[in-house]
């Protein structure tokens, strides 16, 4: 199976929905309709729109943090925790850049931070750990997982990103915070390790 092929088709390993409602109990309390007018005649995000972009992407973003921390629970967990960031943050966002891409900032920072907590688990995957996390995915798909996984933290991200996410290089760049051409350049150093790892296991 060709590498682009087996890396497109890691987007279907997750697939599930889950309700914003479920976020309101960590928030310390949710806007009245006074404090809403003023936070959209302030500028910044409102609730509403977070939940429209939560119910329409969760699936998106709980593929991409499950890749970065390696288990789909605590992947679900930091997209949660990032929401309920968001929410919080919400007037400091700034239209310069798509509320989804600054959501995206978000959820990767929650992601990886969750990560290092776990780094000593992640770094120890089990087999019956990895066939419950890809929910059933083909062996060969479990490998190019560990291959980008093995990448360095730029390419892997950048990876998950495209693959798992589904972002263009645009949106990429403005939520790892680089240039288009870095993300090009970034992507094609890591296809070229995959290529060579994918060619080392069909040997």
């Amino acid at each position: 199976m060709p590498l682009d092929v087996a890396l497109s088709g890691l987007r279907c390993f997750i697939n599930h929905t889950s309700g914003f409602e479920n976020l309101a109990g960590r928030l310390n309390k949710a806007p009245d309709s006074a404090h809403l007018m003023t936070e959209m005649a302030a500028g910044g995000a409102t609730v509403e729109e977070l939940e429209s972009l939560y119910r329409a992407d969760l699936p998106r973003f709980v593929r991409a943090a499950t890749a970065i921390v390696g288990d789909e629970g605590a992947g679900r967990d930091a997209v949660q925790e990032a929401f309920v960031q968001a929410v919080r943050k919400r007037t400091g966002y700034k239209d310069e850049a798509p509320l989804q891409t600054w959501v995206w900032r978000i959820v990767i920072n929650e992601a990886l931070a969750l990560r290092r907590r776990r780094a000593s688990e992640f770094e120890r995957v089990s087999e019956s750990e990895t066939t419950r996390s890809t929910n059933h995915v083909p062996e060969q798909d479990a490998a190019v997982r560990a291959w980008v996984a093995a990448l360095p933290e730029r390419q892997r991200l950048a990876v998950f990103l495209r693959y798992f996410a589904d972002l263009d290089y645009q949106s990429i760049a403005v939520a790892l915070e680089v240039e288009v051409g870095t993300v090009s350049a970034t992507l094609a150093t890591a296809h070229a390790a995959l290529r060579r790892s994918y060619g080392e296991a069909v040997r």
